[in-house]
């Protein structure tokens, strides 16, 4: 009998982390894939992740709304409390072998929280990592309800080791995300291009991409933040008319006054040059790291994806501070200043040497022969080596 996998996608983050298993599953003789869908990935204002899902050929077995509205934490603590209310209905009636909790987002922790709960195995993915905020408590925690890792990279599956997890139940495979930067290739369809707000960008000329999230930990200063990162790129593309494609951000405690920031800004004159977009699919956004000159923000693809293609990046505050990184990368804190002089600095330098920190193109194939073979438990023990 197949084992049933169940993936549960949030965000449009998470469906570009875990689509290459995804379409392993939906191949493989051993598995028959479940996609759930809730949060932010049914909300058009964040992209429609629903509808490129679907685009892609993947079956939806299960959606929730669990979204509060709201600019604080409050909202973030009740989301997850009603995601996990909905998910348990909805595991029940799926009965899955597996669920697959890809890492650090508060409506994981939900996932992680209703499947342990349930007396399902969880299976883990960039369990070990370390970055800033509240999501190292965040993904600390599903590590301990998970019952088999998938680390990206060897540092963080010896610090699951250390944090207690059997050796045997951790497998470092790589990002899947890197899957599909190691497939997509050449420019995005200009009717990708076409979609957005503002000046039109001609990708055959210099752009920046820039993709600035709230902090969680720091939500009351998300305003003053993304104005200090707008002012810096807005002083580049002055001085030397580099073009900026510019993502909408999340849906973290902050995303309102972030939003509101970046509206102000693309309504006024001094938004020439700039374009605006909620979402691209996850084949797409690589093509257009691909061409860029630099990528600005504290996005986790700045530290990830850019460094298999060798894209300049400048990480900006504390979201990423702990994260494994290659050359690529400079991080700056949130002032205007640091920011333009690291990012003039990175239009210099790049593009650097592809590494393969995080993954070789062949992550989510591995998951997926792990899973259809690996012993299944929902006991767990801390190891003591």
């Amino acid at each position: 009998m197949k084992r049933k996998i169940c993936v549960v996608v949030n965000s449009r983050a998470n469906y570009g982390r875990i689509k290459s298993f995804m379409r392993a599953a939906q191949h493989s003789s051993e598995l028959t894939l479940q996609v759930v869908v809730g949060a932010s990935a049914v909300l058009y204002r964040f992209g429609n992740v629903k509808a490129v899902i679907q685009e892609d050929g993947f079956s939806i077995d299960a959606e929730m709304h669990s979204v509060v509205e709201g600019n604080e934490p409050v909202a973030m603590s009740m989301s997850a409390g009603l995601a996990g209310i909905e998910l348990s209905g909805i595991l029940n009636s799926l009965a899955p072998d597996v669920v697959v909790v890809v890492a650090d987002r508060y409506e994981q922790i939900a996932t992680a929280i209703s499947s342990s709960y349930m007396n399902i195995p969880v299976a883990h993915l960039q369990g070990g990592e370390l970055t800033g905020s509240i999501d190292d408590s965040v993904r600390h925690a599903i590590s301990k309800l998970a019952h088999i890792h998938f680390p990206a990279t060897d540092l963080a599956g010896r610090r699951l080791v250390k944090m207690g997890e059997d050796p045997n139940s951790i497998h470092v495979i790589g990002c899947p995300s890197i899957d599909l930067v190691f497939e997509s290739e050449g420019a995005p369809p200009a009717s990708v291009m076409r979609t957005g707000v503002g000046s039109q960008v001609d990708l055959s000329r210099p752009y920046l991409v820039v993709v600035q999230h709230p902090v969680t930990t720091e939500y009351l200063d998300a305003y003053s933040q993304v104005t200090e990162t707008i002012s810096a790129v807005r002083s580049i593309n002055e001085d030397s008319g580099v073009q900026v494609v510019w993502l909408w951000p999340n849906v973290d405690a902050g995303s309102d006054s972030v939003s509101k920031k970046i509206r102000e800004f693309r309504e006024s004159k001094d938004s020439t040059g700039f374009h605006f977009f909620r979402n691209f699919t996850p084949e797409n956004y690589i093509r257009v790291m691909r061409g860029a000159k630099c990528i600005v923000g504290n996005s986790s693809s700045g530290i990830r994806e850019a460094s298999f293609l060798g894209l300049p990046s400048v990480s900006v505050g504390t979201r990423q501070r702990g994260r494994e990184r290659s050359d690529n990368v400079i991080d700056v804190g949130y002032s205007a200043e640091e920011i333009e002089g690291a990012t003039r600095r990175q239009l210099n330098r790049g593009p650097f040497d592809s590494s393969t920190l995080y993954g070789d193109g062949g992550a989510g194939q591995r998951m997926a022969e792990i899973l259809s073979n690996t012993e299944l438990s929902v006991s767990k023990n801390f190891f003591e080596g």
